[in-house]
């Protein structure tokens, strides 16, 4: 792949305040246990049902870092896009999220910090009903405008 072929994300020059994203996802099964087995981590609240009726959540929940999955994810894939990298992440999560959940993520570019080549994005995760489950913040520095002087291939 030539080098002048990768595609890159909003540079700092391209984005703006308000700039946006709505992306929907569904948290399911499959994408816990993964999480799981890449972790090692075995927390009863992310899959013992007899567990967790006994809890205030009283059905498995998702977990925290997952979530912050989703989001850097779509920082890296969307808003800014690829070539972007979190810095540092904020996250709020007001309702539990139980497997299967629905949620609707709005990103929003708050602050554009030229001189740091870093944007501040809110996001607000929401459900089907419209119920407010998590608020986010994410800081992060958007892709380097690449300059090319000579063709490149890498492998």
């Amino acid at each position: 792949m030539a080098l002048e072929d990768i595609k890159i994300g909003k540079t700092i020059d391209e984005i703006e305040e308000g700039d946006s994203l709505s992306v929907t996802e569904v948290i399911e099964l499959k994408d816990i246990l993964l999480y799981l087995g890449l972790t090692n981590d075995n927390n009863p609240l992310y899959l013992q049902y007899d567990y967790t009726q006994l809890t205030k959540y009283k059905k498995p929940i998702v977990p925290a870092v997952l979530i912050i999955g989703i989001l850097t994810s779509n920082v890296s894939k969307h808003l800014p896009g690829p070539g972007s990298n979190v810095v540092d992440v904020s996250l709020d999560i007001l309702e539990p999220i139980h497997h299967s959940t629905t949620i609707t993520f709005e990103f929003e570019v708050k602050r554009v910090d030229e001189r740091r080549e870093q944007v501040t994005i809110a996001v607000e995760g929401n459900s089907l009903s419209g119920d407010r489950l998590l608020e986010a913040e994410l800081i992060v520095e958007t892709p380097e405008k690449l300059i090319v002087s000579h063709p490149e291939t890498i492998e």
